[in-house]
């Protein structure tokens, strides 16, 4: 136990140290965001080839923007890519120009968008602290400093995060700029000193406040810095993936501002006509160039297609049961969503009585609340689903795991009061049941997904890319190395809750996912890349020093667009053979230059043509892939037999 308080002590003396040196604490505040960063988003993010088949569509569209000087219409393969709006476009074009045309370049966008994110997280955790710690008149740095380290990990550190900050594609811009509008909200909304609910702070020291406040200030004639950048981001959400960057963020505030009973206050305060119209001088004018040059083939796929026929129907077979959303936070916030029921039962957000009492500030755990839900039901109702829809939902989360384990963080005032303090973390007593529960289905959780990682083989599906899937999974013995990290977090949170040690738990989870991402989910992505894309990319070199000048390319049987970002050649993807065979016919029956055509296909459909040898010039096989040359019969009535 002696042992125990001094290295308590110790870390409160480097608390306080950081506390009187401001200077300090910003440095290991910056330093903390870094080293997460690096590990989450930064680390080998180029070092892997682009995903299909979302990945490259982004990828490609973005270069011919450079290439051709349009930044207005996207294109991909020759034809108009409507399924987002400009600005990831841009953002990849941009990088581009600055480091070259690469994975890096093309992923840049989403890291970049993630690590603003935690990082206006961190400063938005620590300031609602601070605030708690001026209103109940103590000091309290190691609390402040701890939940913020805790809430700006755990909104990196899960896999639904990580995979999309690592990705080439619009999701994680659409949730750096939606979920850091909300936090700019939120500092806007509870920055205005004295302007707690009806009875100002709670109890009887609420009309103390009352009637000690100073007197209404006259509004400034100048927009809040946090509500100008909550517009501004708005703006980018809109540009980013269209009505729902603004939809979505309107129904968060709303709701919020509705419970609350401050519509009309805050509306005031935020100055919302001169927010609209920033809104839609920054958003509009693209939509209307696009429109302008595109007409109603661009209103009809975007508006129509990829917006009301998604959420009202279901697209491209993207459907899913109505929980479908209860299983993506479970594991795409593993190992932490176990403690969600418990974060969301602390807040009791039903008593609304309570809540209108507290200053705005204090709302914080209760914002959050509705920011989660209020995703979370959205695109539960809509009828498409994705995983990557509730992304923006992630934050959130992380608060509210975060603000519920700073209930356990150490509240000391000054040495004095450590043995006293420590003795009553200790006790259970002080530990609500629920969150007793909760870490005993955290080890349970553990367990099982140890269990299933283990037997992983047995659970995915095959790959037609990759004939032995399994086998070389089970070879490559990244299954057990996972299965093993998990069951160890497991034995050491069950170890942890013998003894009582609660505060302990979620750094357990944290260590272990951070194991979990450097010996297994990173090099799976390596295993996955060398399996599955390299003999794509492969192939697309042979492509670029086989292909003669107008040489067609057919793709048979599968659609990969990474070979026409890796290739920059014009693709014709065909699907079956006898569709292939009559198109071979069609195509030498014209009388073209140079006589003959390039053929990729996968060796399964490859095999379905019957082509006999003197039809065809194999060039490369890689992979599951075939890659050759089919001549045009030089004499009118020779014809190829491909019957």
């Amino acid at each position: 136990m002696r042992m125990k308080l001094s290295v308590k002590r110790t870390v409160d003396q480097w608390f306080n140290k950081i506390e009187k040196n401001p200077a300090l604490g910003i440095a290991v505040s910056i330093l903390w965001l870094i080293v997460i960063g690096w590990v989450a988003f930064g680390w080998n993010l180029g070092n892997t080839g682009l995903v299909d088949e979302t990945e490259p569509l982004f990828a490609e569209a973005s270069r011919q923007m450079l290439v051709t000087g349009d930044w207005i219409t996207p294109f991909f393969d020759g034809e108009t890519r409507f399924d987002k709006p400009a600005l990831i476009y841009w953002c990849q074009a941009i990088a581009y120009a600055i480091i070259g045309v690469n994975e890096w370049a093309v992923r840049l966008p989403s890291a970049i968008a993630a690590l603003g994110l935690i990082c206006l997280a961190f400063y938005t955790v620590y300031w609602y602290l601070a605030k708690q710690d001026e209103l109940e008149q103590v000091s309290r740095p190691n609390r402040r400093y701890l939940t913020s380290f805790i809430a700006a990990a755990l909104m990196a550190l899960n896999v639904e995060t990580i995979v999309w900050a690592r990705t080439g594609v619009s999701d994680m811009l659409l949730t750096g700029c939606m979920a850091s509008a909300l936090l700019c909200f939120f500092l806007g909304y509870a920055g205005k000193e004295g302007s707690g609910g009806a009875g100002g702070a709670g109890g009887a020291g609420g009309e103390e406040l009352i009637t000690n406040a100073p007197s209404p200030m006259p509004q400034s004639p100048f927009l809040n810095k946090w509500y100008l950048a909550f517009y501004v981001l708005i703006a980018g959400a809109i540009l980013t993936k269209g009505p729902v960057g603004i939809v979505l963020p309107g129904l968060i505030v709303a709701a919020f501002l509705l419970y609350v009973g401050k519509v009309r206050e805050v509306l005031r305060e935020m100055r919302l006509f001169v927010g609209i119209l920033i809104i839609i001088g920054l958003s509009v004018p693209w939509y209307a160039l696009v429109i302008w040059r595109n007409g109603w083939n661009y209103i009809n796929s975007f508006f129509g297609y990829h917006n009301l026929e998604r959420f009202t129907e279901v697209v491209n077979g993207h459907s899913a049961p109505w929980y479908f959303y209860f299983l993506v936070v479970l594991l795409g916030f593993a190992p932490y969503s176990v403690y969600l029921p418990a974060s969301i039962v602390r807040l009791k957000f039903w008593q609304r009585s309570h809540w209108l009492s507290q200053e705005r500030f204090q709302q914080f755990g209760l914002f959050a609340w509705f920011w989660f839900a209020s995703v979370f039901i959205f695109f539960t109702i809509a009828v498409t689903k994705l995983p990557s829809y509730v992304l923006p939902l992630m934050p959130a989360a992380a608060i509210l795991v975060a603000l519920l384990w700073s209930d356990l963080l150490p509240n000391i005032e000054n040495e004095n009061h450590t043995n006293r303090v420590f003795d009553h973390l200790l006790a259970s007593s002080s530990i609500p049941p629920l969150l007793v529960w909760s870490g005993w289905v955290n080890v349970v959780f553990l367990s099982f997904l140890a269990t299933a990682l283990l037997n992983i083989t047995h659970i995915l599906g095959t790959d037609p890319a990759i004939s032995n899937f399994h086998e070389l999974i089970q070879q490559s013995g990244l299954p057990v190395i996972a299965g093993v990290i998990w069951f160890v977090c497991a034995v050491v949170v069950a170890g942890l809750l013998l003894s009582r040690r609660w505060k302990y738990i979620i750094g357990i989870n944290l260590l272990g996912f951070v194991a979990f991402l450097i010996f297994a989910l990173s090099p799976a992505s390596f295993f996955i890349d060398q399996e599955r894309q390299l003999p794509l990319r492969e192939l697309s070199a042979v492509i670029l020093e086989a292909k003669q000048p107008n040489e067609e390319l057919i793709m048979l049987g599968f659609k990969k667009p990474s070979v026409v970002f890796y290739s920059h050649i014009h693709v014709n993807y065909l699907g079956f053979p006898q569709e292939a065979i009559e198109h071979i016919k069609k195509q030498a029956a014209k009388g073209l230059k140079p006589p003959s055509l390039l053929l990729l296909a996968e060796q399964k459909k490859f095999l379905q043509m019957n082509l006999q040898p003197d039809d065809y010039k194999n060039l490369s096989t890689k992979g599951a892939y075939n890659l050759v040359r089919v001549p045009f019969k030089k004499k009118k009535n020779e014809k190829i037999d491909i019957s």
